[in-house]
């Protein structure tokens, strides 16, 4: 109950955590489910909370998709969860961008492959990206 009073959690986080403060697997699932009928463990409340914290942080769909993936959760669950977050990505890409690089468009290729590398990295698609470093970005 500590655990899941300070943050969401998912299932597999938690039984990670579980066990590595010695819980016995069988107790740990048994309890598990107990949480989850009594509606104080929801997956969907996790991918929700998770997304809205990474996105509000500057993290793109695919850095999100993969943490999430590294956590446990399911493709089609994560799928579905970005699809139903309430988060404009282009307008999270053009702010991340407008932070980093204060709003200043490459003026030669080495400049243009740093921000594309740094865009990318956090979790935008080579699309967005470079419709933004185009100049297209910024009218839509």
């Amino acid at each position: 109950m500590d655990l899941l009073a300070r943050r969401e959690h998912g299932r597999v986080e938690l039984t990670r955590k579980l066990r590595q403060r010695g819980a016995p697997d069988e107790l740990i699932e048994q309890e598990l489910d107990r949480l989850t009928d009594e509606g104080l463990l929801s997956e969907a409340r996790y991918l929700e909370s998770f997304i809205s914290y990474r996105s509000r942080s500057g993290y793109g769909p695919s850095r999100i998709r993969e943490e999430l993936g590294q956590r446990g959760l399911q493709r089609s669950d994560i799928e579905q969860a970005l699809r139903e977050a309430d988060v404009d990505w282009q307008a999270k890409l053009i702010d991340v961008w407008q932070r980093k690089f204060a709003g200043q468009l490459p003026s030669d290729p080495r400049s243009r492959a740093q921000q594309t590398r740094f865009l990318v990295y956090r979790g935008f698609s080579m699309e967005m990206v470079g419709r933004l470093l185009s100049g297209r970005g910024l009218d839509d």
